[in-house]
């Protein structure tokens, strides 16, 4: 069976949308705002400042060069001055973007990394973004300094799909993020792309440096959240993620995040 027929129609067709121009900024912080529909892309970019990539409401995908990341309403992806990355939509999305002036103090990590966003985080975030800093300069410095030093105070996890350079890899895991329940192993890969499974094996877990097994794991928790995010029924998600039953998908979920799935859609409400 080839690759090319373990596409599944999950994936959004995703439509670019031009980047935004931004100038040099002229504030600390600089929030912008902007509801993007489902499918809806930025095409691959940089920036000359940080940026916290974050959505009050939807689910968002930030590819950069070597993971993909799913952000849910309760995260956001620290994203360093000039990283390459491109940012979509998995369903409808309120985005809010922080860019952030680089700083010799500013403490944050020099890697993308995801952050847990608290609620006073989020709400500071929202202030900062309905604030016209000529009117009121003394509160917006002050928004900007309690957001910062808020950012530092996030939790971070590293809860992003690892992803390889090597051509042969990305069409093996492009396969498997397009088709999460294709169960099969590395044997039966090698022999479809051409390659012993030892090396193969070897390659993947070089450059990924993850094993297949919690690789995939990671695939199916991505997916499951982008595919909660879209409304679907965890029974749905478990068949699609290839989970025998919906309770073996409902354990794996709650051992990623430690909640259940229902839970995780019921706290994002």
């Amino acid at each position: 069976m080839s690759i090319s027929r373990h596409a599944a129609d999950h994936s959004p067709t995703w439509r670019e949308v031009p980047v935004p121009t931004q100038g040099a900024l002229s504030w600390p912080v600089v929030a912008r705002s902007q509801e993007l529909a489902a499918g809806e892309r930025f095409p691959p970019h940089v920036h000359a400042w940080n940026q916290l990539v974050f959505a009050t409401e939807g689910v968002l995908q930030v590819t950069v060069a070597h993971a993909r990341h799913v952000i849910s309403p309760q995260q956001a992806l620290w994203v360093p001055t000039g990283t390459v990355h491109h940012t979509g939509a998995l369903g409808p999305a309120a985005f809010r973007n922080l860019y952030i002036g680089d700083d010799a103090a500013l403490g944050m990590p020099t890697e993308c990394v995801v952050l847990e966003v608290s609620p006073l985080l989020r709400e500071l975030i929202v202030e900062l973004g309905q604030v016209q800093p000529d009117h009121d300069v003394a509160y917006y410095l002050q928004l900007c300094t309690l957001v910062i030093a808020q950012l530092r105070r996030q939790p971070q996890h590293t809860r992003h799909l690892p992803w390889p350079q090597d051509a042969r890899l990305q069409r093996w895991c492009q396969a498997l993020y397009d088709q999460p329940a294709d169960a099969r192993g590395v044997e039966e890969w090698a022999r479809q792309l051409g390659a012993s499974a030892r090396t193969l094996a070897r390659q993947f877990e070089r450059e990924t440096g993850m094993n297949l097994r919690a690789w995939r794991t990671r695939l199916r928790l991505l997916r499951a959240i982008e595919w909660l995010a879209q409304g679907r029924s965890p029974t749905v998600i478990a068949h699609e993620l290839g989970y025998a039953s919906a309770s073996a998908f409902n354990y794996m979920f709650r051992v990623e995040t430690g909640m259940s799935p229902l839970q995780w859609r019921k706290a994002r409400a």
